[in-house]
């Protein structure tokens, strides 16, 4: 078999995870299968990163990056010593001289008072560039071949937009001829998050960018399977914090999951699939911590049971846009200027409902977006294109997903009276032509009751076979 295996940042959090990381690779290898390794940083690393990056165009001085780069340093260093004392001092070299390297791009951004989109991108890459080859060290230590790769270097070709790349379709070929003829003598670790521009300028793929990268490598590789391993069992049939009693799902389909990474849920990156449903490869998620556990399967058409609906999920930071107006219906453009004007500003438009009136527009948006979206706006009210622009951030969203309500009928309406019954107020609907999901906007202290009454509702805790 040949497997595409990432690992995310609590997968590769010390020396013990990656001994755990280490043994499930070693147990694979001598089973005869051929993997490469996609890796994230650290946990809290990007972070870390971001954060400092963001603050010295407006620092009064830099004093702040000599005990970050000393705080790496250690973290590192420490990890390197006990997950491959052999390769300790070689690898040691690598990272001090990556430490070097962002030391003087962060010394630089203070000085210039600018942080650009590109020299971002090239900074939060530094988590993924100083883990990987503790990893690549970590399986020589066992006596496995193993050599590291950056996005750019393993194939990953990209759009030039900086903090949010798409794979361009040539990555295929160029992973293909780079990573693929390794794999029977070694395992390649790639740095996930990161790919690079025709021109070789470095560029992320947003954050948790390395379950896309993962998907992208898998696909470039023709993996036979791509396993995403986290610190959870699988996809769970909604958050456990809000419902004590969720479970993990044995199956879902790629439609199913691209809906619930949508709308908030944790395990998987919202674009991370599409590569893998190019080209019909099996995804697993897996717990690191429990690797015996089968995880959940992600697979062109899922598991039918009884149940129409799946999982629910729900995003709390989020706001609701509210335009209105006679003056909108009949008038031809007006959706094409408000989602023009949001577009100029790169705000992202989750959910969108329209009256049958034409007097109202609604929109979701992300609550940090709200204060640009906003101002976009406040131009339909000045030219009298609208009556009035209002907004809400005391509302959430919740998704039902299930490609079993795909042509079941009465599905709608045990749900909106499953939330009636509870006294839950239902402010705003919308149901994408899939009909995978149908999700509603409520206030936001009603989100999670609307989880929980839901998933007794269509009784989700219980096993279906």
């Amino acid at each position: 078999m040949k497997y595409l295996m990432k690992f995310g940042g609590t997968s590769v959090a010390d020396a013990q995870c990656i001994g755990r990381v280490v043994d499930i690779l070693e147990h694979h290898r001598r089973a005869g299968d051929e993997i490469a390794v996609v890796v994230s940083a650290q946990r809290g690393v990007t972070d870390q990163l971001i954060d400092i990056a963001e603050k010295l165009p407006n620092a009064k001085d830099c004093t702040a990056v000599l005990p970050l780069i000393a705080a790496l340093r250690e973290r590192h260093v420490k990890t390197l010593e006990g997950a491959a004392p052999d390769f300790s001092a070689e690898t040691e070299k690598v990272i001090e001289k990556r430490l070097a390297s962002l030391q003087h791009i962060l010394v630089a951004v203070y000085n210039l008072r600018e942080l650009t989109p590109r020299s971002k991108d090239y900074i939060i890459s530094f988590g993924e560039r100083l883990l990987a080859p503790i990893v690549s060290a970590a399986l020589r230590q066992r006596g496995i071949p193993s050599n590291v790769f950056d996005g750019c270097e393993a194939g990953i070709l990209t759009t030039p937009q900086h903090g949010e790349a798409t794979a361009l379709c040539e990555s295929d070929e160029r992973i293909k001829k780079k990573i693929d003829p390794l794999l029977k003598n070694e395992i390649p670790v790639i740095m996930g998050f990161m790919g690079c521009t025709e021109n070789g300028i470095i560029t992320t793929l947003g954050r948790s960018g390395s379950d896309y990268s993962a998907s992208i490598v898998g696909a470039g590789i023709d993996a036979d399977e791509i396993w995403i391993w986290t610190d959870v069992d699988g996809i769970m049939t909604s958050d456990p914090r809000v419902i004590n009693d969720a479970r993990v799902l044995k199956s879902v389909s790629y439609i199913e999951v691209m809906e619930l990474s949508y709308f908030g849920a944790k395990v998987m990156h919202p674009r991370s699939i599409d590569p893998a449903m190019r080209k019909n490869i099996l995804v697993r998620v897996k717990n690191t911590f429990n690797p015996t556990h089968p995880g959940t399967m992600i697979v062109r058409n899922g598991h039918r049971d009884s149940r129409v609906v799946k999982a629910l999920t729900y995003i709390d930071k989020v706001a609701s846009i509210n335009i209105n107006g006679a003056q909108m219906i009949g008038r031809p453009g007006v959706a094409k200027m408000i989602f023009s004007a949001l577009a100029d500003k790169e705000v992202n438009v989750m959910m969108i409902t329209q009256g049958s009136s034409e007097a109202n527009i609604s929109l979701i948006v992300d609550e940090s977006h709200l204060p640009i979206a906003v101002a976009a706006l406040e131009f339909l009210v000045k030219d009298g294109i609208v009556r009035e622009v209002t907004h809400n951030k005391d509302v959430c969203a919740v998704a039902v997903v299930g490609a079993g309500m795909a042509g079941a009928a009465g599905s709608g309406g045990r749900i909106f009276t499953a939330l009636g019954r509870a006294g839950i107020n239902v402010m705003m609907i919308s149901q994408g032509s899939s009909e995978a999901n149908i999700s509603f906007v409520v206030k936001q202290a009603d989100g999670p009751r609307a989880v929980r009454v839901l998933h007794d509702e269509f009784r989700l805790s219980e096993e279906c076979a």
